[in-house]
């Protein structure tokens, strides 16, 4: 399977007593985005960042729990087993469980898309069945789906020769809009100043093409870059030592220096120290039988 297509979720799909394998792939892809990484100045090194806790310092992964806070100041903890112990149904399962039209879910309920794919050859016929009768009702499928600890609302259509999955925002996440637009009052404006914009409106209407339109400030960053590069203001950022090991390996190199490494460790083998050459233990002040170490914490514990 190319890159692109690469699965990020795998499950069923669930639509009243029919259940056919599926799988998750990303519809959208971060290749046109450009991305910046925070350098100090001066040293021109790159600025990390650490998880720490007050008066302890930088904490491991391991030591960090999910807090849920109840009131200023009051938590409820909450650890991943507990969270993984939270029985979803719809947490390897899309159930749908309604159809309704595409013009009937305002564009600003939709929010991620995906494109789902039969998993399998038993499940290619189900899912073929699923897609031709949504595009011959032209509905839309509603239902629910957990992705990353997250129950989702997501809707369910067809596109091109397949069927993509949308999460959708809940109501509870959508601003009052009548509320927002309160303060631009109920004026109408004049009859004349809305004849002409409806004719801009018509001069400018066409059929809808993405490929007309560029990201010109990516365009125009990427050409600063090469110009910046050109004119030889490219700089070592890490050193090697802090720097990730690559993942490129020459094998044959590797495996020459192994067979190099070890022919040395035939030739020049490490010498061992007869008994009689052995240095005698030094002797224990206060008596051989008694340690001068001090008790570790644990052993102070299983004393405890």
């Amino acid at each position: 399977m190319a890159d692109s297509a690469r699965t990020f979720w795998k499950g069923f799909l669930r639509i009243a007593l029919v259940t056919i394998p599926v799988k998750l792939v990303l519809a959208v892809k971060s290749a046109g985005e450009v991305t910046f990484h925070q350098v100090h100045r001066e040293s021109k090194q790159r600025i990390r960042y650490q998880k720490t806790a007050p008066g302890i310092g930088p904490v491991s992964e391991d030591d960090i729990v999910r807090g849920y806070e109840v009131e200023p100041g009051q938590y409820v903890l909450l650890d991943d087993e507990e969270l993984d112990a939270l029985k979803l149904s719809t947490r390897h399962t899309i159930d749908v469980t309604q159809f309704v039209s595409a013009a009937d879910i305002p564009s600003i309920y939709f929010d991620r898309p995906y494109y789902i794919l039969p998993d399998g050859e038993m499940a290619a016929e189900g899912y073929r069945v699923i897609r031709d009768a949504l595009r011959a009702q032209d509905k839309v499928g509603i239902g629910q789906l957990t992705l990353r600890g997250k129950e989702q609302l997501v809707a369910l259509h067809c596109a091109d020769e397949g069927l993509v999955l949308e999460t959708l925002r809940y109501a509870s996440e959508i601003k009052n809009a009548h509320e927002i637009f309160a303060d631009l009052g109920h004026s109408t404006p004049s009859s004349d100043m809305v004849e002409m914009a409806q004719n801009l409106i018509a001069q400018k209407t066409a059929d809808f093409d993405p490929g007309r339109y560029r990201n010109h400030y990516a365009e125009a960053l990427r050409e600063l870059v090469r110009e910046k590069i050109e004119g030889g203001h490219a700089i070592a950022v890490e050193s090697e030592k802090e720097r990730a090991p690559s993942t490129v390996v020459d094998f044959m190199e590797a495996l020459k220096r192994s067979v190099s490494a070890g022919q040395g460790q035939q030739q020049n083998p490490p010498r061992r120290s007869k008994p009689s050459e052995a240095e005698p233990e030094p002797k224990r002040k206060g008596g051989a039988g008694r340690s001068s170490a001090k008790p570790t914490s644990a052993s102070r514990r299983k004393a405890g």
